[in-house]
């Protein structure tokens, strides 16, 4: 494997919630630890058990979101599950003035915004299996109302359909296999497949 890809351009890893996107971006910067970053974005909703403020996610106020919006100083923002979702601007230049491959794990909404505002990168777009999988994955986290359950599986249903259809992803990962799916993404990402 090469010690770092030709193609710097940052890195939009996009699926549905539960598809598996953070074990394998995880598993991206662990592996290459000195080639990746993580982005780590602003929201609205409230932290999970275990996460942390300013590694998991920037958890702000409605206010403080909307500050930022509207100033300009994020490239991308959705609301998802009634909470807002966003990546600063100096999020990513942070990763790029250290050297280092930004990678966004963004949803759909996001996605849109990023490509319709001409930033140059690759995306990636990682798929269960199919629907069943997918909310055994949901259901298995015990973090999740049904009600939250059930929004989730609606919307993969139709960031799947946009991963088929609009023509923006370079690669789709169906990951059934951790393994596999991994070999798949390293492959890409370093120009090997």
């Amino acid at each position: 494997m090469a010690s770092s890809p030709q193609d710097r351009r940052p890195l939009i890893i996009s699926g549905p919630s539960g598809a598996g996107k953070g074990t394998l971006i995880q598993k991206l910067i662990d592996t290459h630890p000195h080639t990746f970053e993580l982005t780590v974005s602003h929201t609205t909703r409230q932290p999970r058990p275990g996460e942390k403020d300013g590694i998991s996610y920037h958890f702000v106020s409605v206010e403080t979101y909307n500050t930022l919006k509207h100033n300009g100083d994020l490239i991308e923002d959705a609301m998802y599950t009634g909470a807002f979702y966003g990546t600063s601007k100096a999020a990513l230049a942070e990763i790029l003035d250290k050297g280092l491959i930004p990678i966004l794990d963004i949803e759909m909404t996001g996605v849109q915004q990023v490509k319709t505002s001409g930033f140059d990168a690759r995306y990636v777009f990682v798929k269960p299996r199919d629907l069943g999988v997918l909310e055994e994955r949901l259901r298995g986290r015990g973090t999740e109302s049904e009600r939250d359950i059930r929004a989730r599986l609606d919307r993969a249903r139709r960031e799947l359909e946009f991963a088929e259809t609009a023509g923006v992803f370079q690669r789709i990962i169906v990951n059934d296999d951790l393994g596999r799916a991994y070999a798949e993404l390293e492959g890409f990402v370093f120009g090997l497949g």
